[in-house]
């Protein structure tokens, strides 16, 4: 069956960026939003965020959570918090990819072995020099 995709809920012209934030689920609660924005966490057109400022559609809101970087840009304003369906179709993720991660291999030494002979330190180094790590 081919559905086309609900309509978006009608909106403002602009609200509160916290409330946004949290209405398109990038944040659990409104007080998560409104804490990150305190703590200088949110940007919107590359401007320090206070909880109340505004959004509209177009804007570029950068929300640094949980160590990563969303930038995302709005393209519908709701308030109240919707399906995670829909709300993803209210933002345009503009978020970098991730670098890849290299996969240099492990080097774990068995619990309680104790501490590394001369032999096994000259082991390590060699594997050390063998894979340098990655810049």
């Amino acid at each position: 069956m081919n559905e086309s995709p609900a309509p978006l809920p009608p909106g403002p012209d602009s609200t509160r960026v916290d409330r946004w934030l949290w209405a398109v689920r990038l944040v659990k609660t409104r007080a998560d939003a409104a804490q990150a924005c305190r703590g200088g966490h949110v940007r919107v057109n590359d401007r320090p965020a206070k909880p109340a400022s505004p959004v509209k559609p177009g804007d570029e809101v950068r929300v640094r959570l949980h160590g990563t970087t969303r930038i995302v840009e709005v393209g519908h304003v709701i308030e109240k918090r919707v399906s995670a369906p829909v709300a993803v179709r209210c933002y345009a993720d503009n978020t970098p990819e991730a670098p890849p991660e290299a996969s240099l291999p492990v080097i774990r030494r068995d619990r309680g072995a104790g501490r590394p002979t001369k032999r096994d330190r000259r082991v390590l180094d060699r594997l050390r020099t063998d894979f340098p790590p990655p810049v």
